[in-house]
């Protein structure tokens, strides 16, 4: 019989991003660096210029986030996501995915999900954070991942360019998840590779080529290019370097807080439950802000966003 311990190191071995086998050796894969959630500014501001990225265990109390997950998972089951018969809380799957972010029909008005990720505790840990008063974006990016696929590798800048890049992603698990259900994955120093990834993070998904022959397709959105910079985590690895690394188990109430240009993208879903989580971002009220993304209704990715430049 498989001990727990033979089970975990099987699942080690069997992970992947996108349809695509990680290299589980030590040199290709490892585990996010965790920062504590009493750090010093200084050591929070060191980690993020070595590492990209936070990981705080504990940001939030289990009891504040469960309220959130209460929340999405009863919608859920009212839209008729989750399999009949089964308890909200579990999330499970019924074979229907409910949509990407622009098209995801779950409230973002919903009180307890705002106090989560527009509230003082994380509001005041920006303002600290950015030595200003911080700002946040309006609209809420909901991840609702069933089983299969996760996301495509990318770089949030390509999405969310217009404004400052002084801007932070928070994202939120909404339950604990493990290796089988997935989640964040992100490339090891791959915010410091400005230079070979310059011709990817001066685009935006929202601009088109007025010079090229398809320009009318693109303007008028038959054709769209979605910001993945690549659907193969192997063959990234090679041309960039690094480890992949993840968590052997996200909790709620942990946050990972990341920049601009980190390379990053999610674990397939090896689960039959949904990996539930919230993506948000943070910037200084006195820096220029991309428009797609604040106001009562957000525009987002919309035709009226549409930009054309010569390439």
């Amino acid at each position: 019989m498989n001990t727990a311990s033979d089970q975990s190191s099987e699942l080690h071995n069997n992970l992947f991003a996108h349809g695509i086998a990680l290299d589980p050796s030590p040199e290709k894969f490892g585990f996010l660096r965790e920062t504590a959630a009493t750090a010093t500014n200084s050591v929070l501001h060191q980690r993020m210029d070595e590492d990209g990225y936070l990981y705080i265990r504990e940001f939030w109390c289990r009891e504040k986030v469960q309220g959130v997950r209460d929340a999405i998972t009863h919608q859920l089951a009212d839209l008729g996501f989750l399999k009949p018969g089964t308890v909200p809380d579990e999330a499970r799957f019924n074979g229907r995915e409910v949509g990407r972010a622009m098209g995801n029909p779950l409230n973002q008005r919903e009180s307890r999900l705002r106090d989560l990720v527009f509230g003082p505790r994380i509001m005041e840990f920006f303002q600290a954070f950015l030595g200003g008063a911080a700002r946040h974006f309006d609209f809420i990016w909901f991840r609702t991942k069933g089983t299969g696929l996760g996301s495509p590798i990318h770089c949030d800048l390509v999405y969310m360019g217009r404004g400052t890049h002084d801007l932070y992603t928070a994202w939120v698990p909404l339950g604990d998840v493990d290796l089988a259900l997935g989640g964040l994955l992100v490339l090891e120093g791959s915010h410091r590779k400005g230079e070979q990834l310059q011709s990817y993070l001066s685009r935006d998904v929202d601009e088109y080529c007025t010079n090229r022959e398809d320009a009318a397709d693109y303007a008028s959105g038959k054709k769209g290019w979605d910001g993945t910079l690549s659907k193969n985590v192997v063959s990234l690895q090679q041309s960039l370097g690094g480890r992949w690394l993840t968590s052997g188990e996200y909790r709620m109430g942990d946050v990972i807080i990341f920049n601009m240009t980190l390379v990053h993208g999610s674990l397939d879903n090896q689960k039959d439950r949904f990996r539930l989580s919230t993506d948000t971002r943070y910037q200084l009220v006195s820096e220029p802000v991309d428009l797609r993304w604040v106001g009562e209704n957000p525009s987002g990715h919309s035709l009226a966003q549409r930009r054309g430049r010569v390439c």
